[in-house]
């Protein structure tokens, strides 16, 4: 998949009025959510099944933004985002998108009419022949675009419009960013991944932390909280901690190691030294695991308890064995034998 930052990185081709264009769809695709994933796949699907006679086809892209636009409308408003641009990016590239534009997202690009932000954007910039997007879109100055108004630009300008309805909960609820948001907040990490389709990830680089874990036989990769993502509530969870190809690891189906984990996110009441929250994975039965550096993506599973304050390191070291034997159920894994503190030779 091509990525582009800025109108000056597309390609002049895609304005070719011979050409086969492009389908496009336009959001923040915050979590790239299942919802979001029934639009995205309506494009790819178009976009291949338009072939023309001689073989050529549109292309299909998303127009996303950042910053997202309510940070830009709101600075004070808190809004963590569900997913960075990067790994936003690489979820949209699993859909099957030829191409992805990056709108650096400002005051003065709001203050587009609708009609000029599809004539000049999608029209001009992408050549869209058609244009999906689900039946809640906002657009253009003021948010005063909409399904309706996208329909009769389209109309106007031979261009087909698509809107496709939205992907609700049996609950009835609409799966939305907002909802996945909220069930982070809660700590309750499935239904989250209901919605998302996968597992929520965090995305950090391993940085050095007080050590303390590997003098205990729990050797961890900290990661600072506070740029990880959106981090779910303290406590402790069972997951994943993924090593890129890039990290010159081998295995995995695109190259990436995949190793279970047994995750504490907080501050680590038991001791008074640890002012910030971090996220830290204890890879299960691993003591040799260099990752100084590195940048690794936590999954989280599921949610095995709040954090707690214990009396003294033996019930701390007693409730850490156990979170170790329930994080390998979780993953259903089989349960390591305990790593000596004198054994780990890394993080």
């Amino acid at each position: 998949m091509e990525i582009w930052y800025g109108a000056e990185q597309v390609p002049a081709a895609l304005r070719d009025p011979a050409g086969p264009g492009s389908v496009v769809t336009v959001g923040v695709f915050d979590g790239v959510h299942r919802g979001h994933q029934a639009i995205l796949a309506r494009v790819v699907e178009r976009a291949h099944r338009e072939a023309g006679s001689d073989g050529r086809r549109p292309r299909a892209i998303a127009l996303t933004f950042d910053p997202h636009p309510a940070v830009v409308h709101r600075p004070e408003t808190h809004l963590p985002m569900i997913t960075s641009l990067a790994d936003r990016l690489e979820s949209l590239a699993d859909t099957g998108l030829d191409a992805v534009l990056v709108v650096h997202y400002t005051l003065a690009f709001a203050e587009q009419g609708p009609e000029e932000f599809v004539r000049d954007w999608l029209e001009g910039l992408l050549g869209a022949r058609a244009i999906v997007v689900g039946d809640d879109v906002r657009f253009g100055r003021g948010n005063s675009g909409d399904a309706a108004t996208l329909r009769r630009i389209g109309r106007a300008d031979g261009i087909d419009v698509e809107i496709v309805a939205d992907v609700v909960a049996p609950t009835g609820r609409r799966w939305s960013s907002t909802w996945v948001r909220e069930l982070l907040e809660a700590g309750d990490m499935r239904g989250a991944a209901e919605i998302l389709g996968h597992v929520h990830r965090l995305r950090g680089t391993v940085i050095h932390g007080h050590r303390r874990g590997r003098e205990l036989g729990f050797p961890t990769a900290n990661l600072d909280a506070a740029t990880a993502g959106v981090v779910p509530p303290d406590g402790v969870y069972a997951g994943w901690l993924v090593r890129s190809p890039q990290a010159g690891v081998a295995g995995g189906a695109a190259g990436e190691e995949r190793l279970p984990a047994a995750i504490s996110i907080g501050t680590n009441p038991t001791f008074d030294d640890v002012p910030d929250r971090t996220v830290e994975a204890h890879v299960l039965g691993r003591a040799d695991l260099n990752l100084y550096g590195e940048v690794v993506v936590i999954e989280l599973v599921e949610r095995l308890r709040p954090m707690l304050a214990f009396d003294g390191l033996e019930p701390l070291l007693v409730q850490m064995r156990q979170d170790v034997v329930d994080t390998a159920a979780v993953l259903d894994v089989p349960v390591p034998e305990p790593i000596r503190p004198e054994d780990v030779t890394a993080v």
